[in-house]
């Protein structure tokens, strides 16, 4: 396999952006250890913001044990049963995540579905552990979409602008190319390559874009969930963009449409209202003050 990537128009080329890493005769997968990275940088930010938010951080540590390891499971499920064509004639292959094929909203329902059952068990605000845990959500987004990068997956289609991104037709999933894509391919010292949109990045700038918003604003929020519901729109509309130029798009069954892009419109949509409502609530009743709500998860 051929390990280049380049980024021409960038004057960038990498001669060697590696899959794994040997340990002995043990092979750990990069895309694995960009995930886990961007798991504990989570994990730290949301510590973080509890404690300065008057919350135990500890609630946080306790929280991921359970939410990651659900989130992780959730990701797989959901990418597994839109990308059932891949996986329905070896189903041992389900398990082997070293390769990729996490869906990332099916970690986020995971991840709220979780949350909201250790509020009720802990008997702690379940809004207010979504905006602080939700902040090491997109920061753990930011980084671990570089696992993409390593893997040469979840790129777009053909692309020859700016940002175009080289890669070669050996190193990527034939599932994953396009008639387009093979139409203007490059032969470079005898290697093929196809060039497309790096979404991977584009999405992880987006996100960062996104995580230094939402931090400035936490202390300044109106109500608790605000700052989750703020996230779940603008990684919505970033999404809803990036998603539609992606060649490894899931699809609802028999519509044939990008299950992300219906979540992304949908999520913007619910969110939007949400706050909308709630903002309305609170104009009505006199109750829109300056000050952010009393942090009450002190245990």
């Amino acid at each position: 396999m051929d390990y280049n990537i380049n980024f021409p128009h960038l004057h960038i080329y990498l001669q060697h952006v590696i899959k794994s890493i040997s340990i002995g005769s043990f092979d750990i997968a990069m895309y694995g250890i960009i995930i886990a990275c961007g798991m504990l940088a989570g994990l730290g930010v949301a510590c973080y913001v509890a404690k300065k938010s008057g919350q135990n951080p500890d609630t946080y540590f306790d929280l991921a044990l359970v939410a990651i390891i659900c989130s992780v499971i959730g990701a797989r499920i959901y990418y597994v049963v839109f990308r059932w064509d891949l996986y329905k004639d070896d189903l041992l292959s389900i398990f082997n995540i070293r390769q990729g094929g996490l869906a990332i909203y099916g970690g986020v329902i995971a991840a709220i579905i979780t949350t909201f059952v250790f509020a009720k068990v802990r008997k702690l605000s379940f809004p207010l552990l979504c905006d602080t845990a939700g902040l090491g959500l997109i920061l753990g987004q930011v980084i671990g979409r570089w696992g993409n990068f390593c893997n040469r997956e979840a790129f777009g289609d053909y692309y020859d602008g700016l940002f175009a991104m080289q890669l070669p037709v050996s190193a990527v999933r034939t599932s994953d190319l396009t008639e387009r894509l093979m139409a203007h391919t490059t032969m470079i010292d005898g290697v093929e390559y196809i060039s497309v949109h790096p979404t991977f990045l584009y999405e992880s700038f987006w996100n960062l874009c996104l995580f230094i918003l939402l931090m400035l604003y936490f202390k300044h929020r109106r109500f608790d969930g605000e700052v989750f519901l703020l996230y779940l729109f603008g990684y919505g509309i970033g999404r809803f963009w990036i998603e539609s130029l992606r060649t490894d798009q899931l699809l609802i069954p028999h519509i044939n449409y990008p299950v992300s892009m219906a979540l992304a419109a949908t999520l913007v949509a619910v969110s939007a209202i949400w706050i909308g409502i709630v903002r309305y609530k609170q104009m009505k009743m006199g109750k829109m003050v300056d000050t952010p709500p009393q942090s009450t998860t002190k245990e």
